[in-house]
């Protein structure tokens, strides 16, 4: 549930702002083109992180969605959007070089966008992630907020399928049926899943309260890090290709269409 991993590498002992400065300079990166040879070259650069970050078998577990979502996108661009140069046409379904291009390359830009993410997580934990939140400048109840909903995600996917085990072991059947009556038999189990939802909440602001959550402005952190030559190193070369992707995109190299 949790897709951390805890291992040695070169992103692991990064600094938490420049992990997440990262994550924010290669999602800006994969937006600065929109042909799929030049995002092509992105994904592998961000692919490479991933093997900096040992975190491929994180990558594994999410293989089959990203291939989902990049056929999805190839079709979809395909159909509602025209090129000037058309290879199919019937009707009012017309597919375009252009468009077949464009599509693809959005595929791969979410999938860049989606890897970018799984290495983040698996190379920076929770606790991390909040405290870089925090040496940006955010108030700590913001940054506690957004590094909680990393908690509270797995563990709101636990209990569903504790529940749903629970009530298989009482005898509810729900794998038979066509699709749409599978569906309907899993509706009644969206009130104990609220339920143990709200009541959770509810011991997590009783537990924050008791421990004083907010009371003194400024905190003291466990945690400390400090910044390296690689930090600076990493951040420099990260923002140096992409000052160069927005010169190349500028003179018109990289664009299919000219749109984001």
């Amino acid at each position: 549930m949790f897709i951390y991993l805890d291992k040695e590498s070169f992103l692991h002992r990064l600094h938490p702002v420049t992990k997440i400065a990262g994550l924010i300079l290669l999602f800006i990166w994969a937006m600065v083109f929109n042909h799929p040879l030049y995002l092509s070259i992105i994904f592998l650069m961000v692919f490479f992180l991933s093997i900096l970050g040992k975190s491929l078998s994180n990558l594994k577990k999410f293989s089959i969605i990203l291939v989902i979502l990049a056929f999805f996108s190839t079709v979809l661009w395909s159909f509602f959007l025209r090129g000037p140069t058309p290879l199919f046409k019937l009707g009012f379904i017309q597919i375009s070089k252009e468009s077949l291009l464009y599509g693809l390359a959005m595929g791969i830009r979410i999938d860049t966008m989606i890897v970018s993410g799984i290495v983040f997580l698996s190379s920076t934990r929770t606790e991390d992630f909040t405290l870089g939140l925090s040496s940006l400048g955010l108030p700590f109840p913001v940054s506690f907020a957004l590094s909680l909903s990393f908690r509270l995600v797995p563990t709101f996917a636990a209990t569903s399928s504790t529940i749903v085990q629970a009530q298989k072991s009482r005898g509810l059947d729900l794998e038979s049926g066509r699709l749409w009556k599978r569906i309907r038999k899993h509706i009644p189990l969206l009130i104990p899943i609220l339920i143990y939802a709200i009541r959770n909440t509810d011991l997590l602001a009783m537990a924050l309260e008791s421990k004083g959550f907010g009371f003194k402005k400024k905190r003291t952190y466990y945690l400390r890090f400090k910044s390296t030559w690689q930090d600076w190193l990493s951040i420099s070369i990260l923002a140096g290709l992409i000052a160069f992707s927005f010169y190349l995109r500028l003179n018109g190299y990289g664009a299919i269409f000219h749109r984001i």
